[in-house]
C-alpha cells in the first residue's frame, strides 16, 4: 500500500501523535481533511462510511486517521426495518474514533440536504452524490433535524456548498408556539378512557400552553362514553382506527368535491348549532311509508346497520320523525334520492367545525396502538413474521394515519414488548415509519411510580416530531420506585433515571396507603358509583387526587369507589385471608411448602370444603405458575407498592385484596393507583370500568410528558432529560381545578 502525507501547518501533539498531516495517499488516490471515505467491514458486511476529520503518525510511527462516523439505517436501532428508509440516505453521528489509515477503503462522496427539501431538487442532488443525510442519530434512540449551517465542514467543496445554496437554507430549528397562541389540536386515537390526552392536556397547561383533545377515537363504547363524560367538547367516534382512517380519506373527498379545500373556515361556535324545533309527528310510525331527510347528523365508514358491508354512512333525521326513527343510510343510495344539498350543507357545517381532521388540521396525535399479537397471554405469537400478525396491524395503522394527517407531533405508548419480543421488530418499525415520514424520534422507558403514584408499571414511549420543531425531551423521574422491569440491554439507557443522576433529588416512593387510606369503607356488596367522601384527605397525594375542576357547581361526590362483586365461594376464600401483607392462599388450611418455596397438599388432612361443596384451595392456585406463585388471593399491605394495575378484578392469579377489608380494590383505588383525578367519572359495567382504568396510561406519566411537550413547543431544546418543577399530584393544583 502507498502512503504519501503532507505535514500540516499547526502540526501539535495530541494524545500519543507525533505529528498531523492535512491528506494523505492511500492506494494511489489522495486523501483530505473532511472528506468521505469507505472503511473497511469485517468479512460479508457494507464498508462502513465515515468523515475524514484527522490524519495523524503515533509516537511509535503509526498512520492513523480520525473518523467521524455516518450510520446507515440498518446499523441504527431501525436494524431489520431498514427496508423503509431510503438506501441513499445516512445518519450523521458526533461518534468519532481512531482507526489505522490503511483501514480506508475508497472514496465517497455525501450531500447534507436541509429537512423536508422539495423532492425534484433532491433528486437532482442525489445524482451527484452517493448519498445524503439530513439527520443525526444518537444512540440509544434518538433521531434529530439537521440544519447546514451547523455541520457542514468549512473546507466542504464549492461543489457542495452550490448545490446546498441552491436549495435553500434552513431556519433555525424552533418554530415555537407562543403560549398565547391559539390553542393546539390533539388527535387521541386508541384513546381508551382518555387518560393519556387528558394529563397531555394538563401537562401542558402548567406551562402556559392551550392543548385541547379535539377528536378521539376507540372500539370500546364505554370508553367512548367515559371519555366524552369528562370532555364533552370533544368529538368522540366508537369505532375502529381501521375504519376512522377509511373515514377521513372519505371526508377529503366530499370536501374536495364540494370545493372546500382551502376555503376560510367559520368557525363561530354557535354557527353550526341544530335546531330542534321543526314540528314532530310523535303518532308517526315507519308504517307510514312517507319519509323526506329533514337533515344529516352524523358520518361514518362501516357497517352500521350489520349487513356485513362497509361502506360511507350518514345518520339521518327523517323529517317529522323524532330520534327514536334516526337510521344509518348508504351515501351511494342518498346521493341517488336529490340528497346531494343537504349532503353539502352538513359538509360544510362539518368543515367550518372541523367535525373530523384534514390534512393540517392536526398538530398533535397521540395513541397506543395495541398489539396483542405480542402478548404474553397469546400462546399462538408469530414469532417469524410479528408484523404479519393481524393482531400487532395497529401499530401499521397508527402510523398510516399519521402519514396521511402529518401532525407536528406524534407520542406513541406501548407495553416493553415491543421493544423485547422477536428482537424488537415491532419497536424497531416505529421508529423506522417515524424516520422515514421525515419525523424526529426519541424514545424513552418510563416507570410510573417514579414519577408519583403507587404501581411500578414499565412502559416504553416514542416521540416523534417534524423537522422544524424542537422534539421533545422525557422528563426525570421524581419520586424512588420499587422493582424495576425487564429491559433488553440495548435499551437499557432508555430508561428515565437509569443513570444514577444525583444531581436531582427524589421524594420517597408513594405507597399504596398514601393514595386510598381516607377512601371510606366498603365491603364486597355495598359500593357505589356515587358516595360521600366522609371524611378529610390524609395525605398531601389524597388532597390533590381529590381536586375537582373550576367552575363545577356539584358538590364533592366520590366517584366509581365499588368493587367487583365476587362470587359467593370466592368471597368466603377472601374472608379467610390473614389480614397482613403478603398473605394468600398459602395461609389456607390443607396447603404446605417445600423447601424450594412450592406449594403441595398436606395429604394428612383432607381437603377443606367450602358450604358450596368446592374446595377452598382450588387446583389453579396449587399449580399456577408450576406451584411457586403467591398472586392468587394474595393481600396487599398499606406499604405496598403494586407492580402493575391491571384490567381484571378477579383474584386468582392477581394480588389485589384490600390490606383490610375483605374484598378487591375497588374501581376508584385501582384508579388513584394510576393517578385519576378523584373527579374523572367512568361509564359502563363494573368489569368495563376496571378494564379502562387497567388500560389507561397513567396520569402521573402523562401529565410529565405533556409538561415537556409544552417546553419544546416553546422553544426549548435539549439532549438532556429534563426535571419536573413539580411532582405529581401535586401539579394538579396549577391546572384550573379546585380543592374540595
Amino acid at each position: 500500500m502507498e502512503l504519501c502525507l503532507v505535514m500540516s501547518e499547526d502540526e501539535k501533539e495530541i494524545y500519543q501523535a507525533r505529528c498531523h498531516y492535512t491528506k494523505a495517499i492511500v492506494d494511489g488516490i489522495q486523501f483530505e481533511l473532511n472528506e468521505h471515505a469507505y472503511v473497511k467491514a469485517e468479512e460479508g458486511q457494507p464498508d462502513y462510511i465515515a468523515r475524514i476529520v484527522e490524519i495523524f503518525e503515533t509516537v511509535d510511527k503509526q498512520l492513523y486517521f480520525s473518523a467521524q462516523w455516518f450510520f446507515r439505517a440498518a446499523d441504527t436501532v431501525i436494524k431489520s426495518q431498514a427496508h423503509l428508509i431510503d438506501p441513499q440516505r445516512v445518519f450523521y453521528s458526533e461518534m468519532k474514533d481512531d482507526n489505522p489509515l490503511n483501514s480506508i477503503v475508497s472514496k465517497v462522496t455525501i450531500i447534507q440536504l436541509p429537512p423536508d427539501v422539495d423532492p425534484a431538487k433532491k433528486e437532482k442532488s442525489l445524482k451527484l452524490f452517493d448519498y445524503y443525510y439530513d439527520m443525526q442519530y444518537s444512540k440509544p434512540v434518538t433521531f434529530t433535524t439537521l440544519h447546514t449551517e451547523r455541520v457542514t465542514p468549512k473546507s466542504e467543496s464549492p461543489l457542495v456548498l452550490e448545490d446546498m445554496s441552491s436549495i435553500g437554507e434552513v431556519e433555525n430549528n424552533n418554530k415555537s408556539v407562543k403560549s398565547e397562541g391559539p390553542t393546539l389540536t390533539l388527535l387521541d386515537l386508541y384513546a381508551g378512557c382518555g387518560a393519556m390526552s387528558t394529563g397531555l392536556c394538563y401537562g401542558t397547561g402548567f406551562s402556559g400552553v392551550k392543548l385541547e383533545t379535539k377528536w378521539a377515537v376507540d372500539m370500546n363504547k364505554h370508553a367512548c362514553e367515559s371519555l366524552k363524560i369528562n370532555h364533552p367538547e370533544t368529538e368522540v367516534r366508537n369505532e375502529s382506527a381501521e375504519d376512522f382512517f377509511t373515514m377521513l380519506k372519505e371526508w377529503e373527498k366530499l370536501c374536495v368535491e364540494f370545493g372546500l379545500i382551502g376555503m376560510q373556515r367559520d368557525e363561530d361556535p354557535n354557527a353550526n348549532e341544530e335546531s330542534d324545533s321543526e314540528e314532530v309527528d310523535e303518532n308517526k310510525s315507519e308504517d307510514d311509508e312517507e319519509f323526506e331527510v329533514g337533515k344529516f347528523l352524523a358520518v361514518c365508514f362501516g357497517d352500521p346497520n350489520k349487513t356485513g358491508n362497509k361502506k360511507l354512512h350518514f345518520k339521518v333525521r327523517w323529517k317529522g320523525y323524532s330520534s327514536k326513527h334516526d337510521t344509518w343510510e348508504p351515501y351511494d343510495s342518498l346521493s341517488e334520492c336529490n340528497c346531494k344539498e343537504a349532503i353539502k350543507e352538513f359538509v360544510i357545517k362539518g368543515y367550518n367545525s372541523r367535525m373530523l381532521p384534514l390534512r393540517g388540521d392536526v398538530d398533535f396525535i397521540c395513541g397506543g396502538p395495541p398489539c396483542q399479537g405480542i402478548s404474553g397471554h397469546n400462546r399462538f405469537r408469530n414469532y417469524e413474521s410479528p408484523l404479519e400478525d393481524e393482531k400487532n396491524h395497529q401499530l401499521v395503522v397508527y402510523m398510516d394515519i399519521i402519514d396521511f394527517l402529518k401532525p407536528k407531533f406524534v407520542l406513541m405508548e406501548n407495553v416493553v414488548d415491543i421493544i423485547k419480543f422477536a428482537n424488537g421488530i415491532l419497536g424497531y418499525h416505529a421508529v423506522g415509519r417515524l424516520v422515514a415520514m421525515n419525523y424526529q424520534t426519541r424514545l424513552g422507558i418510563m416507570a410510573a411510580g417514579s414519577y408519583g403514584v403507587s404501581q411500578c408499571r414499565y412502559r416504553v414511549f416514542l416521540w416523534g416530531a417534524s423537522t422544524m420543531m424542537n422534539l421533545p425531551q422525557f422528563p426525570l423521574p421524581t419520586h424512588e420506585v420499587v422493582g424495576k422491569g425487564v429491559v433488553p440491554n440495548e435499551f437499557k439507557d432508555c430508561v428515565l433515571g437509569s443513570d444514577n443522576d444525583e444531581s436531582y433529588k427524589l421524594e420517597k416512593n408513594i405507597f399504596l396507603g398514601d393514595a386510598i387510606s381516607d377512601l371510606p369503607e366498603v365491603t364486597n356488596y355495598n359500593g357505589a358509583d356515587e358516595m360521600e367522601y366522609g371524611g378529610a384527605p390524609r395525605t398531601s397525594f389524597q388532597k390533590f387526587i381529590r381536586m375537582r375542576k373550576q367552575g363545577s357547581s356539584k358538590k364533592m361526590i366520590l366517584y366509581d369507589h365499588r368493587p367487583l362483586e365476587l362470587n359467593e365461594d370466592d368471597y368466603a376464600r377472601v374472608c379467610l385471608i390473614p389480614k397482613f401483607k403478603g398473605a394468600n392462599f398459602r395461609n389456607l388450611a390443607g396447603v404446605l411448602v417445600d423447601e424450594k418455596d412450592k406449594v403441595y397438599w398436606d395429604t394428612s388432612v383432607p381437603k377443606v370444603k367450602l358450604p358450596s361443596g368446592k374446595q377452598l384451595v382450588p387446583n389453579y392456585c396449587m399449580t399456577f405458575v408450576g406451584g411457586s406463585s403467591k398472586k392468587p388471593f394474595g393481600r396487599l399491605g398499606m406499604d405496598s407498592v403494586v407492580k402493575t394495575v391491571v384490567g381484571r378484578a378477579e383474584p386468582h392469579n392477581q394480588a389485589l385484596l384490600h390490606p383490610n377489608q375483605d374484598r378487591v380494590l375497588t374501581i376508584r383505588e385501582n384508579a388513584r393507583l394510576q393517578g385519576f383525578p378523584d373527579h374523572y367519572r367512568l361509564c359502563g359495567p363494573v368489569k368495563e370500568r376496571y378494564l379502562q382504568v387497567g388500560n389507561a396510561v397513567s396520569f402521573a406519566v402523562s401529565t410529565a410528558l405533556g409538561y415537556t411537550l409544552a417546553r419544546a413547543i416553546k422553544g426549548e431544546s435539549t439532549s438532556k432529560p429534563l426535571i419536573l418543577p413539580v411532582k405529581f399530584p401535586d401539579c394538579l393544583g396549577l391546572s384550573p381545578m379546585k380543592e374540595e
